[in-house]
């Protein structure tokens, strides 16, 4: 068996061109200090050789890499799919390579990976952050930045509309004669836990509805199961959750503790993610337009890349709307009764960590 034909390398030029590897360098990368015929002479030994120089080495001529990061809070968050999908083929359609980057929840480990990564890439998307403001407009000093999910002043940004999500939501709970509903909060450290009980506080009278808040969770099923203990104690008729995994968590504690969702309560979650109408009963949820959002990161990002100037308020914001499926129903006259000997739900699972 004959070994595999390798590639070749700026050495094989280089002795096929009779000079120095640095200079093979020099032609591809800073052509202006290699003379005019040796240029040409290397770049002729190099195309019958079939070698391709390397994309960092002719970055290193325009001042482009031709490759994005996108920087996501977890990847093992299924809100986060439908997000790099849109900023991927938006990226690969304008002729960039996407960098995906996971911060597993962590600021350290975030600005770890946006030193490592800044001076390799064109521009930076950054979902779900949990940076400060302060420091992203750092980062946005050093390579375009699009902000994901969050509305940092001085940034381009793009957000769902959170606003009418929620009040969409309310208004089918209060069609269905609910007249509470209880916000089952995400991480403190997350702009949008911050806008979506905001949003609820500002609409809930107009609904004839009163709004409480239990939390901050995870923002995890795990958590949401863990949750489900306090949930009950409260005994509302209606929860409105941070996020689809919560959502489905909750709903599978009240059903092992014997909650009927929707009978005895209903739930809602947020962001549609994949698989939130493969549980029981099906999740109604706020969806916002995931891959669509991607999309729109992509192309504010290549308009910073390419030197638009940026308005005032640059913002992007997209429609959520409800998708209503089985897990909201009328309003019992009689809610469901606190169990007894319940106890607290742990510290761990209410430990402020971040999601989209």
């Amino acid at each position: 068996m004959t070994e595999a034909a390798r590639p070749p390398t700026i050495y094989d030029v280089a002795l096929a061109a009779g000079v120095a590897s640095s200079t093979v360098s020099r032609a591809f990368s800073r052509p202006g200090r290699v003379s005019a015929q040796t240029a040409a002479r290397i770049h002729a030994v190099a195309a019958e050789l079939g070698y391709r120089a390397n994309p960092l080495a002719r970055a290193l001529q325009n001042g482009r890499t031709s490759t994005i990061a996108l920087v996501v809070s977890d990847v093992t968050n299924p809100v986060f799919f439908g997000i790099i999908r849109g900023v991927e083929a938006a990226a690969a359609g304008a002729g960039y390579a996407m960098l995906l980057a996971d911060t597993q929840e962590s600021e350290t480990l975030e600005r770890t990976l946006l030193d490592r990564l800044l001076q390799g890439v064109d521009g930076v998307v950054l979902a779900s952050s949990r940076l400060s403001d302060r420091t992203i407009l750092t980062v946005a000093t050093q390579r375009p930045v699009v902000v994901l999910n969050r509305i940092v002043p001085g940034t381009r940004c793009v957000v769902p509309d959170t606003e009418s999500g929620v009040q969409a939501a309310l208004r089918h709970l209060a069609e269905l004669g609910h007249r509470s509903v209880t916000y089952l909060a995400g991480p403190t450290a997350s702009w949008a836990d911050g806008t979506r009980w905001r949003s609820m506080l500002d609409s809930a009278a107009e609904f004839g509805l009163k709004a409480n808040r239990i939390g901050p969770f995870v923002p995890t099923m795990a958590a949401g199961l863990a949750a489900a203990e306090e949930v009950r104690r409260r005994a509302p008729t209606a929860v409105l959750a941070y996020n689809d995994l919560l959502a489905i968590g909750l709903t599978r504690g009240l059903g092992q503790a014997g909650v009927r969702v929707p009978e005895q309560m209903s739930v809602i979650g947020f962001d549609n993610v994949f698989g939130s109408d493969f549980c029981t009963p099906p999740l109604t949820t706020v969806a916002a337009p995931l891959r669509a959002m991607g999309t729109a990161a992509f192309r504010e990002l290549n308009r910073a890349i390419r030197g638009e100037p940026m308005h005032s308020h640059s913002i992007v914001s997209l429609t959520a709307q409800l998708v209503v499926r089985g897990s909201t129903g009328p309003r019992k006259r009689k809610s469901t009764s606190p169990a007894s000997g319940t106890t607290r739900v742990p510290g761990s699972a209410r430990q402020a960590s971040g999601s989209i």
